[in-house]
């Protein structure tokens, strides 16, 4: 049975870069698909991935295959646009992975031991550094190959966990908090002087890093929390609306005390 899904695995990836290479076929293919070269799809790329995320996150099966299809087809299309060119194709990306994990896998795929997740993930580190020294790219810093394209906070959880990897982090948590307590008072005096908006923008950001700081230190991921905290906004916000539009009143006509009061009944009703 193994083999009759793996053979049909095989026949749909077959289909989809049959399909992919159609598309931007010049004789029949779709006039949109031609268009498109790198940089106009890599927005779409990461809009797939993450649409991943949030079916991962609503538990939605269904919608997290459909979304992982989605994701892949971005995989497919830069390929196809990467033959097109000469540069590689789409069995050279599937080799490429493949060669990465087993090598970065020394513990699976050799001899070597691990002892445990987080010396993996340290291991890895260092397996991409090697890389990186092998390709000739540059590793006089602890930072460096951490992408400019991540998000802001994902790329600052990012350089943040490098750094604490050679040593640069707190002692316990109680450094992190209080670091994050003085920017904090470094924002309102900031405020308080009426300084530049620029110079209120900067220290808002050393907060807000700050904060993802905390995260990385508690083991949680920024991104994810920030998320949730939308979410959880979203979804009080819209009990608000509807708790009003029964009362047959508008958001602008309430007083701040009014949606004060609103809103403290959809913390009690949402949580």
């Amino acid at each position: 049975m193994n083999h009759t899904r793996s053979e049909h695995a095989d026949t749909a990836l077959a289909e989809l870069l049959q399909i992919m290479a159609r598309l931007r076929n010049p004789d029949g293919g779709c006039p949109w698909d031609l268009e498109q070269d790198f940089s106009s799809i890599a927005p779409y790329t990461l809009e797939e991935a993450y649409e991943v995320a949030e079916a991962i996150q609503r538990n939605d099966a269904t919608d997290l295959c459909d979304e992982l299809g989605d994701l892949l087809f971005q995989v497919v299309f830069h390929a196809q646009m990467a033959k097109e060119r000469g540069w590689f194709d789409f069995a050279d990306v599937l080799a490429a992975i493949n060669g990465k994990l087993v090598r970065r896998h020394p513990h699976v795929f050799g001899g070597e031991k691990i002892a445990d997740a987080e010396a993996q993930t340290e291991a890895w580190e260092q397996h991409k550094i090697r890389e990186r020294a092998e390709k000739g790219a540059a590793t006089d810093s602890a930072l460096d190959g951490v992408p400019l394209a991540l998000p802001a906070l994902v790329r600052a959880q990012k350089i943040q966990r490098r750094a604490a990897r050679v040593g640069f982090d707190w002692d316990d948590i109680q450094g992190v908090v209080a670091k994050l307590d003085e920017e904090l008072v470094e924002l309102k005096q900031a405020l308080a002087a009426q300084e530049s908006a620029e110079r209120v923008q900067e220290e808002l950001g050393d907060l807000v890093f700050s904060a993802v700081n905390l995260a990385r230190f508690l083991d949680a991921d920024a991104e994810t929390l920030l998320r949730n905290a939308s979410h959880k906004f979203e979804s009080r916000f819209r009990l608000v609306e509807n708790l009003l539009q029964q009362e047959k009143r508008e958001l602008r006509d309430c007083t701040l005390d009014e949606l004060e009061g609103y809103w403290q009944t959809a913390k009690q009703d949402i949580g």
